[in-house]
């Protein structure tokens, strides 16, 4: 057992999402959305040291001191995997590790709006899955694949860095690659795949121009790709899409995506008021010829227009559904007000209090919920394990 199982344990047990530690600040673990210390004594040099180079391996461990940063994948044991990132920070060393289900949950056990199934029809086009960080964009593109793994026999690629869910071969192939150790970038992973025969291809992350510029030329050349990016609607994916190109080349990167683009899904995690937990709630752009006149002139403040009148076709905007979660309840007017794009739709909802905060926001830090009692003594004062 490695000496940082003990605190991968405390976040499968309590039912946590991440485990944030960091030279100089006690462990802290994320449940429900809410930071809270794993104990009080901060983390010496001596204790991340061990605690990030047991698991990474020596070659990995030298990677991360040269580079300052460091992403891969640890099993802890066939129940537990964690998406694991290294970083240098000013006090020291620090690390962050995601749990990932091992099991693959099904676009209806998400609860994600099931028109999206509908993209896994396309035989070639760009389907974009966004979204803030932490907010389950991985999770819903895991139980996509997993439904085309289950329905059609395709052979699907994935570029991921690191790769989370691992799929087994049902009725498709499935071929996982990690970036660096598989691919040396998302980039060159897609264009690899053009020549794999692919009918599918998943990019974990567009952040490039290359990247971005080989996704568009590869879904109008008949793959199918699906991609990410970290933004929060369909409008702002759009705008980021084309912004990512120089000035000179936007007016063609802008034709390339309104032929290319089949549809979005922008997706937020919300904290639940009527239960503990957190709920996703998506916006979805389907493209049709509206769509990509809109995207060829650049005008993209009308997609707001286009999706709220596209909901008998699976359209769906971000506010509309925000709103049915809090007349349901489900969620508060303060997490509702927070996440919307209109805030002065909710904000007639807002307790004096709930509008002082929101009025606040940005400045005040989340809730520091303390557990009760240390659940793992620094390394200086137990046996090493």
């Amino acid at each position: 057992m490695a000496y940082l199982d003990q605190f991968l344990q405390i976040i499968v047990k309590h039912g946590g999402s991440d485990l944030h530690i960091a030279e100089g600040h006690p462990p802290k673990m994320r449940v429900h959305g809410d930071i809270m210390p794993i104990r009080a004594e901060q983390i010496s040099h001596e204790e991340a040291t061990q605690m990030m180079s047991e698991i990474c391996g020596p070659h990995n461990w030298e990677i991360f001191n040269q580079r300052g940063d460091l992403d891969f994948a640890y099993e802890m044991d066939k129940a537990s995997r964690f998406r694991s990132n290294y970083f240098k920070q000013s006090n020291g060393y620090g690390a962050t590790f995601r749990l990932i289900p091992t099991k693959i949950a099904t676009l209806e056990d998400l609860g994600v709006p099931l028109v999206i199934k509908e993209f896994a029809n396309f035989r070639g086009g760009l389907v974009l899955i966004t979204g803030p960080t932490g907010s389950g964009k991985t999770t819903t593109q895991a139980a996509l694949i997993d439904y085309i793994n289950q329905n059609f026999a395709k052979h699907v690629v994935t570029i991921e860095e690191p790769i989370e869910f691992v799929h087994e071969n049902k009725r498709s192939a499935i071929t996982q690659r990690e970036v660096p150790g598989d691919s040396s970038s998302f980039a060159a992973g897609l264009k690899a795949a053009l020549r794999e025969d692919a009918d599918i291809v998943l990019v974990g992350e567009m952040r490039d121009l290359e990247t971005v510029s080989l996704a568009l030329t590869a879904a109008e050349t008949g793959l199918l790709v699906f991609g990410t990016l970290h933004t929060n609607n369909a409008r702002k994916t759009v705008d980021r899409m084309v912004d990512v190109f120089p000035a000179d080349r936007q007016p063609q990167a802008r034709v390339m995506l309104a032929n290319s683009l089949r549809g979005v899904v922008a997706q937020l995690l919300l904290k639940r008021a009527d239960r503990p937990g957190r709920i996703a709630v998506n916006e979805i752009l389907i493209a049709n010829a509206a769509v990509a006149a809109i995207i060829r002139e650049g005008a993209t403040q009308k997609l707001q227009d286009v999706i709220i009148s596209g909901k008998a076709q699976g359209m769906q905007f971000m506010d509309d559904a925000v709103w049915e979660l809090l007349e349901k309840g489900i969620i508060s007017p303060h997490e509702a007000f927070m996440k919307a794009i209109d805030k002065n739709r909710f904000k007639p909802f807002l307790s004096p209090e709930d509008e002082a905060l929101a009025n606040a926001a940005g400045a005040v830090p989340d809730d520091e919920k303390r557990l009760p009692g240390n659940f793992v003594k620094p390394l200086a004062t137990r046996a090493r394990v």
